[in-house]
C-alpha cells in the first residue's frame, strides 16, 4: 500500500467547477480586504491609543490651554487631542466675540460665559461623534465578512456536491474513487470560507473593544474639560 499523497490545493481549485471557482474568488477578495483592514486599523488604533495617553499626561501638566493646544496639534492620531482642539477653537471663537463686544477678558485672552458653555458642550459632543465614526470606519466590513464568508463557502460546497452527484449519475459509477475528488473540491470552499471568517470575527471584536476604551477616554476628557471651564466661569463671577 503506497504512502498517502498530500493535498495540492492549487490542483483542486483548478480542477473544480466554474461556480466553485467563482465562490473561491469572492472569498479571496473578502480575505485580502479583511486582512488589509485588520493591519490598517491595528496600526491606526494602536497609535491613537498611545497618543491619547501622551496627550492626557501633557494636558494635566500644561500651565494653560494654549500650551496644551500646541501639543495637540502634533498628535494627529489622538482622538482625545482632536476633541480638545475643537473645544479650544470654540473657546477662541467665543473669546474673540467677547473682545469685539468689549467684555473684560482675562490675561489668557480667553473668555467664557454661560451661553458659550452650551456651544462648547455641543462642539465637544459633535467632535466625539465624528472621532468614533472615523475609528469605526471599515470595521463593519469585518463583521460582514465574518457573517457571510461561511455561507458563501457553504454555497460553493453544496454546489460542488450537487455537481459531483450529477456526474455520478451520468457515468453510472458510485465508487469512492469516483466520488472522492468531487467531494474534496466542494469542501475546500467551506474551508476557505471559515479561513476568511475566523480572523475577521476576531479582528472585529478586538477593534470594537479598543474603540470602546478610546470612546470612554473621550467622554471622560470632555467631562473634565467642561469642569475646568465651569470652574473658570465661577472664579470670574467671584
Amino acid at each position: 500500500m503506497g504512502a498517502p499523497q498530500s493535498l495540492n490545493f492549487l490542483e483542486i481549485i483548478m480542477g473544480s467547477g466554474l461556480v466553485v471557482q467563482m465562490v473561491l474568488m469572492i472569498l479571496v477578495f473578502f480575505s485580502l480586504t479583511s486582512w488589509t483592514i485588520i493591519f490598517m486599523k491595528f496600526r491606526m488604533i494602536k497609535r491613537a491609543y498611545h497618543e491619547s495617553v501622551e496627550f492626557n499626561e501633557t494636558f494635566w501638566k500644561s500651565r494653560n490651554l494654549a500650551e496644551a493646544y500646541a501639543m495637540a496639534k502634533r498628535l494627529n492620531y489622538s482622538p482625545v487631542a482632536r476633541v480638545f482642539k475643537v473645544g479650544y477653537l470654540e473657546i477662541k471663537k467665543i473669546s474673540q466675540g467677547a473682545i469685539s463686544d468689549k467684555k473684560e477678558v482675562g490675561e489668557s485672552g480667553l473668555y467664557i460665559d454661560d451661553s458659550g458653555m452650551d456651544a462648547i458642550t455641543r462642539s465637544l459632543r459633535r467632535a466625539s461623534t465624528s472621532e468614533i465614526t472615523r475609528l469605526n470606519q471599515f470595521v463593519a466590513f469585518l463583521a460582514t465578512a465574518g457573517n457571510t464568508a461561511p455561507f458563501i463557502g457553504l454555497f460553493g460546497t453544496v454546489w460542488g456536491i450537487m455537481n459531483s452527484f450529477h456526474n455520478i449519475g451520468l457515468t453510472g459509477s458510485a465508487s469512492l474513487a469516483a466520488v472522492a475528488p468531487g467531494i474534496s473540491e466542494a469542501l475546500i470552499a467551506t474551508a476557505v470560507g471559515l479561513g476568511v471568517a475566523i480572523p475577521s470575527v476576531i479582528g472585529f471584536n478586538f477593534f470594537n473593544q479598543k474603540i470602546r476604551v478610546i470612546s470612554s477616554e473621550m467622554e471622560n476628557f470632555s467631562a473634565d474639560f467642561l469642569n475646568i471651564i465651569e470652574h473658570d466661569i465661577m472664579r470670574r463671577r467671584k
